[in-house]
């Protein structure tokens, strides 16, 4: 469901969604490459964006930019790409983002949708170590994007689905520096959500 989008009845919700969770901080090209590839390789009806509400892998570690300001650039990021919407969800729940209760939120709302969970090849090989993993195998199927040609080992006790799409070696965290630096961003964000940034004032002191 998009920001500011009114949620679509259960009847005429899609019956094929994928869920892409993630900090988004900033939202780049190479999660649209991902979400786009996915939605065409397996047929899905949308890809939901959905933003971390507190990212608590990453608490720590780094200062994370608000809820609300990732939010507008998922939703910058999408608004002219077919099948992809940002996702409120887990800000809505607020607390720590859990994949395990997005998914029943998701299908509480919408009972009669097929959920496929996406997920880096990182994340894919530590899943068991996720909370409540085992919900989220049997809510959902696993979605894992394989570089073309370089398929990555997985616990061989989930029926993954594998999907190829170009790796897009994009690092939020050079993304941050890079903006806080004045070096080019081109062709590594959309130049909506570059408006957002910049209209925010966000990643102006950027160190990480």
């Amino acid at each position: 469901m998009s920001a500011g989008t009114p949620t679509p009845a259960a009847s005429s919700w899609p019956v094929r969604l994928g869920l892409f969770g993630g900090t988004f901080d900033p939202p780049h090209v190479g999660h649209l490459v991902t979400a786009v590839n996915v939605l065409h390789a397996l047929g899905l009806d949308q890809v939901i964006l959905m933003v971390n509400n507190v990212a608590w892998q990453k608490e720590g570690t780094r200062q994370i930019t608000p809820a609300d300001d990732r939010l507008a650039m998922v939703v910058a990021a999408v608004a002219d790409v077919p099948g992809l919407v940002a996702g409120r969800t887990e800000i809505d729940h607020g607390g720590n983002s859990f994949t395990a209760d997005t998914l029943q939120a998701l299908r509480a709302d919408h009972p009669s949708a097929e959920f496929f969970t996406i997920v880096g090849d990182d994340a894919a090989a530590g899943l068991h170590s996720w909370t409540r993993s085992d919900e989220v195998v049997a809510s959902s199927h696993l979605v894992v994007v394989d570089r073309p040609g370089d398929p990555v080992d997985l616990p061989d006790d989930i029926d993954w689905i594998r999907v190829e799409a170009p790796r897009l070696e994009v690092s939020s965290t050079d993304l941050r520096r890079r903006f806080s630096d004045g070096r080019p961003l081109d062709y590594l964000v959309t130049e909506p959500v570059l408006d957002v940034i910049e209209r925010r004032g966000l990643y102006s002191g950027a160190d990480e």
